[in-house]
C-alpha cells in the first residue's frame, strides 16, 4: 500500500528534515521517500490538509476508558477511535476497569480486542490484586503479556513495604513501578484543592500535604531499593521541587502533569461543575506557575491527557456525590498550545515513549510510518460537537484552544477527521 504526504512541514528534531516542508511517501509501512515534491504513480491514498504538520506520533501514559466493566463510559473501540482523531499513535491504557487488569489474562484481552486498531494500545497492570493493596499482582506475568508498567490507578501504596517490594523484585525484569501521590489518611474525603476556594464553597479540601507527603515517602523508599519509579499527575509546586531534588540526587524517577492541572486553577470549582472535581484536584496559580516551570526545566517529564470518561449518572449530580474525572484526548494538543510553544508540545507529548518502552521512529527514510498530523495555528472554541468521546464530561468545553488534529498514520493504518 502506497500513501503519499503532501506539502507537510516537519516537525522533529530527530529528523533531518525537521523544520522543512517536504512530501512523504510510505510504502507497506515504511517511509520510503522524502522530497520536496514526490511525482509518484498509482498511489493508494493522498493526504493533504491545510497548514499540514506532521511529527513523531503521539503517546499518552495516563488514559482510561471503560472496557471491560463500564462500557457505558467508553468502549475500547470507541475509546481508540477518539485517541487516534485526537492525534495520538499510541496509549497507555490504566488498569482501573472492573476487573482489574491485575493478569497476564486481562493483559492479553486488552490487547486482542486492539489488535485492528491504528492506535496502539500498551495495557498497565495493577501492582496489587484487585487494586486493594494486599497482595501483589501478578507483575512479571503481565509484562511478558505486554504490560508496560504497574500502578493501582488512582490508589495510592498505602503499605510502604509493598512499594519497596515492588520496586526490589521489578529489577529482576526492568519494570516500571508507578505510585499515585496521595497520602490517604490525609486527603481523607476531600474533594477539592484544600485552599480558598474550597473554604467559600463549603467543599471539603485535598490539602497539598497530602500528594507531597506520600511523594517524599516514595523518593526515600526508591533511594533504599533502587528501580524505577514514575509518579503520574503531580500538581503542586512543591512536588516539583522535591522531584528536581530527587533527579539531582541521581534517582531514576520521572513524573507527569494532567494537562488540565496546567491549564485551570481551582477558580473552575466557583460554578460547581462537577467536571472540575479532578483527582489530583486543580490547584493554585502558584501551583500551575510552577508546574510549568517544571516543564521547562526537565523536572516534569511529560503531559498527559488523563482521559477519565464518566457516564452522566456520575456527574450530574450533587458536587460531593460525583466522581472525578474529566475526558481530555480531544483537547489535549489544543489545550496545550495555548501554553507552551509548538517545539515544547511536541516533545511533552512523545517524551513519554522512552520511559514507558514504546517504540520510537524517526521522521526519515527507512523508518516505519509512526506519524500524527495537525494544524498548530488553527483557533476555535472547543464544544460539545468537539467531543468524540461516549461520555461527554470534558472541563475543556467553551474553552479558546490552538491546535487542530487531521489524524494519524500508523504503519499501513490511516485515521483521518474524515474517516
Amino acid at each position: 500500500m502506497k500513501i503519499l504526504v503532501r506539502s507537510a512541514k516537519i516537525v522533529d528534531n530527530e529528523s533531518p528534515y525537521n523544520n522543512k516542508v517536504m512530501d512523504i511517501l510510505v510504502e507497506d509501512g515504511i517511509i520510503k521517500e522524502i522530497a520536496p515534491s514526490i511525482k509518484a504513480k498509482k498511489v493508494d491514498r493522498e493526504i493533504s490538509f491545510g497548514n499540514l504538520h506532521v511529527s513523531q506520533g503521539w503517546f499518552d501514559s495516563s488514559v482510561s476508558f471503560g472496557e471491560p466493566g463500564y462500557e457505558d463510559r467508553e468502549t475500547l473501540e470507541n475509546g481508540l477511535l477518539t485517541a487516534g482523531k485526537s492525534g495520538f499513535t499510541g496509549i497507555a491504557l490504566n488498569p482501573g476497569n472492573d476487573p482489574v487488569t491485575d493478569n497476564k489474562g486481562a493483559v492479553a484481552f486488552l490487547k486482542n480486542k486492539a489488535e485492528k486498531s491504528a492506535v496502539s494500545l500498551y495495557p498497565i497492570g495493577a501492582l496489587t490484586r484487585k487494586s486493594e493493596g494486599k497482595d501483589m499482582a501478578e507483575l512479571f506475568d503481565m509484562q511478558q503479556a505486554g504490560a508496560i508498567a504497574f500502578v493501582d490507578h488512582k490508589h495510592s501504596v498505602s503499605n510502604p513495604n509493598m512499594l519497596k517490594l515492588a520496586l526490589q523484585y521489578s529489577q529482576n525484569f526492568d519494570g516500571l513501578v508507578m505510585s499515585f501521590p496521595q497520602e490517604d489518611k490525609i486527603a481523607g474525603i476531600g474533594q477539592v484543592n484544600e485552599q480558598e476556594n474550597s473554604t467559600l464553597l463549603g467543599l471539603k479540601g485535598i490539602p497539598a500535604l497530602a500528594e507531597e507527603l506520600q511523594i517524599i515517602r516514595d523518593l526515600y523508599i526508591l533511594e533504599y531499593t533502587g528501580g524505577k519509579l514514575h509518579i503520574p499527575t503531580i500538581s503542586t509546586a512543591k512536588s516539583v521541587d522535591i522531584i528536581r531534588d530527587a533527579k539531582e540526587k541521581g534517582l531514576d524517577v520521572t513524573c507527569s502533569v494532567a494537562i488540565h492541572n496546567l491549564f485551570f486553577t481551582d477558580d473552575a470549582l466557583k460554578e460547581f461543575d462537577t467536571n472540575a472535581k479532578v483527582l489530583p484536584p486543580l490547584r493554585t496559580k502558584a501551583d500551575v506557575k510552577a508546574l510549568l516551570a517544571g516543564l521547562r526545566d526537565g523536572t516534569i517529564d511529560m503531559v498527559t491527557s488523563d482521559h477519565t470518561p464518566m457516564d452522566v449518572e456520575h456527574k450530574k449530580v450533587e458536587f460531593d456525590n460525583a466522581l472525578f474525572g474529566t475526558t481530555g484526548l480531544e483537547s489535549a494538543l489544543g489545550a496545550l498550545l495555548q501554553l507552551v510553544t509548538l517545539k515544547t508540545a511536541i516533545k511533552l507529548l512523545t517524551a513519554g515513549k522512552s520511559r514507558f518502552n514504546v517504540p520510537e521512529s524517526v521522521i526519515d527514510e527507512g523508518y516505519p510510518a509512526d506519524f500524527s498530523f495537525f494544524d498548530p495555528d488553527a483557533e476555535y472554541t472547543f464544544e460539545k460537537a468537539n467531543i468524540l468521546s461516549t461520555s461527554k464530561n470534558s472541563l475543556f468545553e467553551g474553552q479558546q484552544l490552538k491546535g487542530k488534529v487531521y489524524g494519524i498514520l500508523s504503519g499501513e493504518r490511516l485515521l483521518t477527521s474524515e474517516s
